[in-house]
């Protein structure tokens, strides 16, 4: 058996299992850690005879795996090593070591939460971190700590980039085994700075060229999806012309099992290839004869937005733990080269490692099987928690699936959701399809949904994918595989649906049939076309969707979307796969979406309120009828609403009013600032906005128009707030005017803390000090002002105004205004709001 680096470290790492339940191994591309691992650990004694699960996060991984592990006992899959992973597995009743993807584990687990007969659990790349592997690990660790004694179930995470530290702590300070040699050295060649936004095919195609003719052996290329992997393998296909000695491989995981094979497999003598790969081939995968790796440096990842409902696709940049796993496919069979398309300086740039699917993910089937297993996410061990907003989107869905209970608890149908391995929304569809008596198109539409589109161009109606299942279509060239995977996971699906269809509907052969199943799964999107023969639509959860060109589906007025999403350089949401709805359904199997409202609404055109029945799905009304002999509560509620969502500006507020409101919140806050209760209201415009109900709804009664508001008595009615004696005490501590030295009464300004005093100065003459008002507590801001009423200073210290300023401020006044009295000395003149004061 060929040596590989990570024998060194196998010892210690069965020495760490024989000693502890869980391990930790860091292992860097290369190390051959998945090849190595599981058969190193089949004979220890603790493992008793138990079999082994491996993990691997992909099924081209896993397949791959379990070819490489059986090859290295000289045996065929099937034997000691097999696989599980969707639409296909090769075990028998000899395996021992069972290579599974994630999916399949968690309804392992569901099923056998003790896991009998396994006695170790390998997660492999879970530096990936997946949904299904987190999921995966907080249901094993909570089944172990429930069920598994004797013999214990021990589990082992294992990767090339890990957080080490931190997933020690997870398992309870689990020992870390690392293994520090890689198999070969890679170089690394950089490239110059990408600029956001900028195509990386031309780059990408001339560094591929650059490799060919300066390096030897052959090339893996990450793209971060499809429509980049077409558009290279075209432009490589021009510039190499007839050249026969280079292949060009694509390699995803919508690819037919020849093809991937094709990618996999050596290059046959005297040739070379160049595999163009997702992050597929990140991890994982030997792919034979590769020594140059040329990184894009960029991936597609789902995002799930909860205030939408949607999962939009983003190229993203990678992360540092990415780069340095693809970087070691280039060093896997001798020392290699990689060829990374960004900057040194960017790469410092980028994130230490990947954000975790949990944390952007859609919520809904992980809501699902934690229900099924019947715990909260915080009843379980996590490395990041579920976020709180996408899991209430979650459970949301799963109620109006009738998945689910108010209290969480599964219904009898979300049982029987949670034991289909689909998304809740695919399980709700076959299962309410079935009962319908349209099983077999349920079967159809779901396979289809399960799986990449497999008609691209051809519009988004989904009746012609249909017709490609049913061969009424011919298949485009190179899309047979696809058409093979959908027949086969319909036909799976065909397994799950038992018993005897209620055969609901007479005409089951009718084409309404299929918006019928589809508004099943997507309830949300049952969408309105806003005017004849337009491409926008608006969608029953409120959002607005449209065809990015035309298309047969727009001259129907209503759809249901199943596909649709906001991709990089386009604001709106565009609907890639439809199909036509009759809105006739709701009175009948969909008359459970229905919902009958009654609504008070603010007509803002005409400025009136208008009282209507509205029947509903989601927020497309489907019929109206007026209202009459309404609810006066019911009115006024309605009117608080409204006030609520335009503001208080709506109301007849006077300057005097807002001065009355100042003059409160004054008095309150100086409470307040000495840690006291205040016994004045809070009248702020957000605490008045939040009370509506309480001081202004039982005014409403008599408006009905706009104009009506005007006819409020506000000040009134806000007057009433104030309990006796505070408006006694309004008066006294915080006054709309106050009486200079003059004797003029001067109002004050409240709209600023300290209340301004705008005053003539020579109003003032004799008072040695600020005045003050609130008992004391307040002193006030001074607008000293010239005998034309303009400012000539601004101060709340009178008697150092007089001290040190006043001076200055007389030549300068007495100049321009000589007429008027200028004392040499403010304290000890007479005050006076005329020219001069009487008799001089």
């Amino acid at each position: 058996m060929k040596a590989l680096p990570i024998d060194a470290v196998l010892p210690a790492l069965r020495q760490a299992l024989a000693e502890r339940h869980e391990a930790v191994l860091e292992a860097p591309p290369g190390a051959g850690k998945t090849t190595r691992v599981p058969l190193a650990l089949l004979d220890e004694p603790w493992l008793a005879g138990q079999s082994i699960l491996m993990l691997e996060p992909r099924r081209l991984a896993a397949r791959a795996a379990a070819e490489r592990l059986a090859s290295e006992l000289g045996e065929k899959v099937g034997e000691t090593v097999g696989y599980r992973i969707r639409l296909e597995s090769k075990v028998g009743p000899r395996t021992r070591i069972e290579v599974v993807t994630e999916g399949i584990l968690v309804r392992r687990l569901q099923d056998d939460p003790a896991l009998e007969g396994v006695g170790l659990v390998i997660f492999d790349e879970f530096h990936e971190r997946s949904l299904d592997a987190d999921l995966a690990l907080a249901l094993s660790l909570n089944g172990r700590e429930l069920l598994r004694d004797d013999p214990p179930l021990k589990i082992l995470l294992m990767s090339a980039t890990l957080e080490g530290e931190r997933l020690s702590a997870l398992l309870d300070d689990a020992p870390v085994v690392s293994s520090e040699g890689r198999m070969f050295a890679v170089a690394i060649r950089w490239g110059r700075n990408l600029q956001p936004g900028e195509f990386i095919e031309p780059s990408v195609v001339q560094t591929v060229l650059e490799a060919l003719r300066d390096e030897s052996g052959s090339l893996l290329v990450f793209l971060p999806g499809q429509a980049e992997i077409r558009r290279v393998h075209q432009q490589l296909q021009d510039s190499l012309g007839s050249a026969t000695d280079v292949l060009l491989c694509p390699l995803h995981g919508e690819l037919d099992l020849a093809a991937q094979r094709a990618a996999i497999d050596p290059a046959p003598a005297g040739q070379r290839k160049v595999v163009l790969a997702t992050n597929i081939a990140e991890t994982s995968l030997t792919i034979d004869g590769v020594r140059v790796v040329v990184d894009a440096g960029q991936a597609r990842v789902p995002r799930f937005d909860p205030g939408s409902g949607m999962t939009r696709l983003d190229t993203q940049r990678i992360s540092r733990a990415s780069a340095t796993q693809r970087a070691g496919r280039a060093g896997r069979l001798e020392p290699g080269v990689c060829y990374r398309l960004w900057s040194e300086a960017q790469h410092q740039q980028l994130a230490a490692y990947g954000t975790a699917e949990i944390l952007q993910a859609d919520l809904a089937g992980l809501a699902l099987q934690l229900a099924r297993w019947g715990v909260q996410p915080e009843q379980l061990h996590w490395l990041d928690q579920p976020p709180s907003a996408a899991l209430a989107q979650a459970r949301d869905l799963l109620q109006r699936l009738g998945a689910a209970l108010d209290d969480g608890r599964l219904t009898a149908h979300g049982q029987a959701m949670a034991q289909v391995p689909a998304h809740p929304r695919i399980a709700h569809l076959l299962l309410r399809g079935h009962e319908l008596g349209l099983g077999e198109l349920a079967c159809e539409v779901a396979a289809l949904l399960g799986e990449r589109d497999i008609l691209r161009g051809g519009g988004a109606d989904l009746h012609s994918r249909l017709a490609l299942l049913s061969g009424q279509q011919k298949v485009q060239r190179g899309g047979q595989g696809g058409v093979q995977r959908v027949r086969q996971l319909a036909r799976q699906y065909r397994g799950y649906l038992r018993g005897a269809s209620a055969q609901a509907v007479s005409d089951p052969q009718h084409p309404r049939w299929l918006g019928c199943l589809l508004a099943l799964a997507y309830p949300d999107r049952i969408a309105q076309q806003r005017r004849a023969g337009g491409a926008e639509y608006r969608l029953a959860n409120g959002r607005a969707a449209l065809f990015g060109e035309a298309d047969a589906l727009m001259k129907h007025p209503w759809l249901v979307v199943a596909d649709l999403g906001s991709r990089q350089g386009q604001r709106e949401e565009r609907i890639y796969l439809a199909t036509d709805f009759d809105p006739q359904l709701f009175e009948g199997v969909l008359a459970d979406q229905v919902r009958v409202l009654d609504e008070l609404e603010w007509d803002e055109r005409e400025g009136v309120l208008r009282a209507e029945r509205q029947r509903k799905v989601g927020e497309l009304v489907l019929a109206t009828e007026p209202l009459t002999g309404l609810d006066p509560d019911a009115r006024s509620r309605a009117l608080v609403q409204l006030i609520r969502r335009k503001g208080l500006e709506l109301l007849p507020w006077t300057p005097a009013l807002r001065q009355w409101q100042a003059r409160v919140a004054l008095l309150r806050a100086l409470d307040l600032q000495r840690n006291a209760e205040s016994p004045w209201p809070d009248l702020s415009d957000s605490a008045l906005l939040a009370t509506l109900e309480n001081w202004l709804q039982p005014y409403l009664n008599n408006v009905s128009r706009l104009s009506h508001f005007a006819s409020l008595d506000l000040s009134s009615i806000l007057h009433n707030a104030l309990p006796w004696p505070l408006p006694q005490q309004l008066e006294e501590l915080a006054p709309s005017h106050i009486t200079v030295p003059s004797g003029s009464s001067v109002k004050l300004d409240y709209s600023e803390v300290p209340p301004i005093l705008a005053v003539r100065l020579q109003e003032l003459f004799g008072l040695a000090d600020t005045p003050r008002i609130a008992g004391g507590r307040q002193v006030l801001k001074l607008h000293l002002l010239s005998p034309a009423r303009r400012p000539v200073q601004v101060t709340q210290d009178l008697a150092n105004f007089w001290r040190s300023t006043y001076l200055e401020v007389k030549k300068d006044l007495k100049g321009r205004y000589p007429k008027h009295y200028w004392p040499d000395d403010p304290l000890v003149a007479e005050a006076t709001a005329r020219v001069k004061p009487r008799g001089t």
